[in-house]
């Protein structure tokens, strides 16, 4: 699934409107500077005509506005290419499994997993999060240093089982000095879906929007 810009934004979804703003002043003082100069020529004494000098200065100014006016509209159209030939590279990650900075992913069939990566071993609290905020389960685990990686079955802190959807791993760890440690959290899955719709390009992971700038790694399946 690709969701693309609404019609109120460009390619790259960058909203149109401050462009539009500068465009129509520019056009604006373009008209105007042609007005003025041609009353000014209707109007000069016969007996004392404008200034040749001045008139072509005139002249260069009035080029220079009509300039770049071509020039804004020439940006415009580059720049709508380059977004759409952007937008259309997004759409080879469909499909593809990636791991991607972050701890929110999906619960699916049961299972959700975070990879994360701790600098010395710790010992404390893990927490699950739900869409909402809320804490659905917590535990406590002893990790080494290195990679490691943590598994949920859904399973909420009153027996019960929670639906499928999003949900944020949480630490609360600390090592053997009593040092709070963070660790790098990683998530990973099947892009299904690619949303352009806000201006930053997010890759859908069944449940889960990830930043396409978080991503670290991509497989093809």
């Amino acid at each position: 699934m690709i969701t693309l810009p609404s019609p109120t934004q460009n390619g790259g979804g960058v909203q149109s409107s401050p462009t539009g703003s500068a465009e129509q002043s520019l056009l604006g003082n373009y008209d105007l500077f042609l007005t003025l100069l041609t009353t000014q020529i209707q109007n000069q004494d016969p007996l004392e005509p404008l200034d040749s000098a001045e008139y072509t200065n005139q002249l260069v100014q009035y080029s220079s506005v009509e300039q770049s006016i071509q020039t804004n509209d020439y940006l415009k159209e580059l720049l709508a290419s380059m977004q759409s030939a952007q937008a259309s590279s997004y759409v080879s990650y469909l499909g593809t499994e990636v791991s991607a900075k972050g701890g929110t992913t999906s619960l699916r069939g049961g299972t959700a997993s975070w990879d994360f990566t701790l600098g010395q071993e710790a010992a404390g609290k893990v927490e699950i999060v739900n869409g909402s905020g809320n804490v659905v389960f917590s535990d406590d685990i002893s990790m080494p240093a290195g990679s490691n990686s943590y598994v949920w079955d859904g399973k909420n802190d009153a027996g019960g089982v929670e639906s499928d959807g999003s949900y944020t791993i949480r630490f609360d760890l600390k090592n053997a000095s009593g040092n709070t440690i963070t660790p790098s959290v990683e998530i990973s899955g099947v892009v299904d879906g690619v949303d352009l719709s806000s201006g930053t390009p997010f890759l859908q992971i069944g449940g889960s929007r990830v930043p396409v700038s978080n991503v670290t790694s991509v497989r093809a399946i």
